[in-house]
């Protein structure tokens, strides 16, 4: 089976591996398509604590096409989004509505999926190994959904798209009236930027280098838009747009440490900000004590959008349905499974979304 893999740092391959036998609990699903993630060029880079060799790839859509006898949550044919943080409802996180933080769900992430030279074998980025033509995965991997969008589309909403909305929906609970900034307009960011205008808020200040990608988050819901060049003052910026108190929720989604704190001092004080962008792990933020104690702002990480996959994926889905949420705008670049192409994709920055189609 064609595979894309981590087989160390920098060292990425598409190749045939033998996928292990499918577990009782286990679906093989033909992958339809995958998005290609920051993510998964942090992990190739050494910049995630992930151990290779490892499956890339976590935006999953496609079918079932096997499933084993204990199966109980899919059936053959059923269209699917892979969950990123799978969830088995029992767990002490689970039970304390932490389902995103989900004991079974971290172990599924490590579980051995594909046969390499000599002992070694490779798990899958999330439990999902998207960058393939097929992948074995557990049932709780994989959320049912019964809808005609494309299969592009769906793939997205497993990570860019349920992350950025899940941050605003879950994790800053954003309210009508609320005046936000967003740093970073990828494919979370933009995400980002049709949740909180679907959740009220009366200011979208969209901030990012790139001009096309500006305009777009202005089509999207943007109230405002401002270039995070050198040289710009956003903090600045951003005060002069908000009545000098600065935003009431700013959404991190570059994966910085300059921006995270950009972020923190744009939002006024007792406000919210939430890093969404996965910096790198050895990274440390700098941020004044006092400057902490004093503002009494709360900065909190969003894993995944604190998505419960069960529920928010369907509700997602209905939103693209009927046109509430643009999901279609977000991807850019079409590309098939090949190192060339997919290596290709880490160094666009100027598109928002590529997708591979097997």
């Amino acid at each position: 089976m064609r595979v894309g893999y981590a087989d160390a740092v920098d060292a990425f391959k598409v190749g045939d591996l033998a996928a292990l036998p499918p577990g009782p609990h286990d679906v093989v699903v033909e992958i339809g398509a995958s998005g290609i993630c920051h993510s998964d060029h942090s992990v190739l880079a050494g910049q995630m604590p992930f151990a290779l060799p490892l499956v890339l790839g976590h935006e999953l859509a496609g079918t079932v096409v096997e499933a084993g006898p204990e199966v109980t949550r899919v059936r053959v044919g059923e269209r699917v989004i892979g969950a990123t943080k799978p969830s088995c409802g029992h767990c002490w996180w689970c039970l304390r509505s932490y389902p995103y933080l989900c004991t079974e769900g971290v172990r599924l992430w490590n579980t051995p999926r594909y046969a390499l030279d000599g002992d070694r074998a490779a798990p899958l980025f999330c439990g999902l190994g998207s960058f393939a033509e097929a992948s074995t995965l557990h049932e709780l991997s994989v959320v049912p959904v019964r809808t005609d969008l494309p299969f592009e589309q769906l793939a997205i909403m497993g990570c860019a798209v349920a992350t950025g909305a899940g941050a605003v929906f879950n994790t800053a609970q954003v309210r009508p009236g609320d005046e936000v900034a967003v740093l970073g307009l990828g494919g979370v960011g933009l995400a980002v930027v049709q949740a909180a205008a679907l959740a009220g808020a009366a200011r979208i200040i969209a901030i990012d280098p790139v001009p096309a990608k500006r305009l777009l988050a202005l089509e999207l819901g943007a109230t405002d838009a401002l270039d995070s060049a050198p040289g710009e003052e956003l903090v600045e910026r951003v005060q002069e747009l908000t009545g000098g108190r600065g935003a009431d929720v700013s959404f991190e989604a570059v994966g910085r440490i300059d921006t995270i704190t950009s972020a923190y001092r744009m939002a006024r004080r007792a406000g919210t900000v939430v890093t969404v962008g996965a910096p790198d792990s050895t990274s440390k933020l700098d941020l004044g004590g006092w400057e902490v104690v004093s503002s009494g702002k709360r900065l909190t990480g969003s894993i995944a959008g604190e998505i419960h996959a069960d529920r928010d994926l369907p509700a997602l889905v209905r939103l693209a349905e009927t046109g509430r949420l643009d999901v279609g705008r977000l991807i850019t670049h079409r590309i098939g499974l090949t190192a060339h192409d997919i290596l290709q994709s880490f160094d666009n920055h100027a598109g928002v979304r590529t997708v591979i189609t097997p």
